[in-house]
């Protein structure tokens, strides 16, 4: 199977940003794990990793993946979830699962953290378990 991982805004800063929220790991390492993990369970899945700080390359990615071959789009679009009607609208394009992940508990955070704009185009929603997220994404999708 063929995955495409999204990831948004200040997701570059992982490992430096808000620790106790987010964790040590930054996002090259929790990509590794993420890998390492897939790979040790025995699957083979290609996988294809993202980051951007700009909502118009993230649409651009997706438009692309409406095009492609991908079988599912994990996507953590951060902030964006909150504000980003335009990411919801992009997503609704795709014909593949989307499953949106978050590493922390958004339902614990603020109040405006609450509402996740962009859930309303995934099939599901993962969040709360820091890096595991991405893995279990991945493995919704692979465990039929």
């Amino acid at each position: 199977m063929k995955f495409c991982i999204i990831n948004g805004p200040n997701l570059n800063m992982l490992g430096t940003r808000e620790v106790e929220i987010y964790g040590s790991m930054n996002l090259k390492d929790i990509e590794k794990f993420t890998r390492d993990t897939i790979s040790k369970l025995g699957h083979k899945v290609d996988q294809e990793w993202f980051q951007s700080n700009s909502e118009e390359e993230i649409i651009n990615k997706i438009h692309e993946l409406a095009s492609s071959d991908v079988d599912c789009l994990v996507i953590n679009p951060a902030a964006f979830s909150h504000t980003s009607v335009a990411i919801l609208d992009a997503l609704s394009i795709l014909k593949c699962p989307v499953i949106e992940v978050h590493l922390s508990n958004t339902n614990r955070r603020e109040e405006f953290r609450q509402k996740k704009i962009t859930a309303k185009s995934s099939t599901g929603v993962i969040e709360g378990i820091g890096y595991k997220v991405y893995s279990l994404a991945i493995l919704s999708q692979l465990i039929k």
